[in-house]
């Protein structure tokens, strides 16, 4: 059935987002304070709204692709997209947040008479563009239910993590916890093999394949080997995301020892300048603690 969908962030993910519903039908009124990014939707069979308060008119969904809470919060409540959403309407909140954020800012949604889906997504520009992302959802069931046509447009992944505003957060901290960590350790890994100079591509190659592997030392592997790699997804990311997770561990009253240094590991290239490297950059935090040219 086709759904009246504001959306909210038509950044590097956003935009392909918007346009996947688009193309599924569903009637897309995408804002972003880019005036060309909301040009680009409008081209690929979106709507150009006024205003972010006309997008939400009228809306039976907002989805907000936004940096963190924060900015979520500004959205909804500062530029006055909650107000402006009918009486009913679900808030799909897709950024990766601190779980108890998301459910403090779904206490202040549901007491406005809307509702939060607390929706966090995996899988990056190549997941956003392909409609392949990997969807987390928190949420009570019917909320799940109203929202999953709309969800399934986006990511042939979904998963209903619990009743709860909050559990896909959760998840999803829990995820980022495990990626960072797999990438730290993989950087870890190959700046031994230089340091010991062996091969490292063929050190690459042989634990690639090896039940040493995993799908971070896969995918970054070689590009921890590049003096300057392309961007996919940049160190302070990781920075974000492990906080997220040591918060989770804070709240949950759980000592989290190896998502913390895998975070100072980030926070280390970070604080050299290189936040908005590739994250496989991780590597050049071991070379400088080891002195490795």
């Amino acid at each position: 059935m086709t759904k009246t969908i504001a959306f909210a962030g038509l950044g590097s993910m956003g935009l392909p987002m918007a346009t996947n519903l688009a193309k599924a039908g569903h009637a897309v009124h995408g804002f972003d304070t880019r005036p060309e990014a909301m040009d680009a939707l409008a081209a690929a069979g979106g709507i150009r709204p006024e205003s972010l308060a006309a997008a939400c008119r009228g809306a039976h969904a907002l989805i907000l692709m936004v940096v963190n809470a924060a900015q979520a919060r500004t959205v909804l409540i500062d530029a006055g997209a909650l107000a402006a959403l009918p009486a009913g309407a679900h808030v799909c909140l897709m950024a990766t947040c601190p779980p108890d954020e998301v459910t403090a800012l779904g206490a202040e949604i549901q007491a406005s008479g809307k509702r939060l889906v607390d929706c966090p997504v995996s899988g990056g520009v190549v997941g956003a563009k392909a409609a392949t992302l990997t969807i987390m959802v928190g949420a009570p069931k019917e909320d799940f239910d109203a929202v999953a046509p709309i969800l399934r447009a986006l990511g042939d992944k979904l998963y209903h993590c619990g009743p709860q505003v909050g559990q896909g957060a959760v998840v999803k901290a829990i995820n980022q916890l495990l990626c960072g960590i797999h990438l730290a350790a993989a950087g870890e890994a190959l700046a031994l093999g230089e340091k010991a100079g062996v091969d490292v591509a063929t050190l690459l190659e042989i634990v690639s394949g090896s039940a040493a592997s995993s799908w971070m030392l896969k995918d970054r592997g070689a590009r921890m080997l590049m003096e300057t790699p392309p961007v996919t997804s940049a160190v302070d990311i990781f920075v974000k995301d492990l906080g997220i997770a040591l918060s989770a561990g804070r709240t949950a009253g759980m000592g989290l020892p190896l998502a913390a240094a895998a975070h100072q590991m980030f926070l280390a290239e970070s604080g050299s300048g290189n936040g908005s490297s590739d994250d496989s950059r991780v590597i050049a935090a071991y070379r400088r603690l080891n002195g490795i040219s």
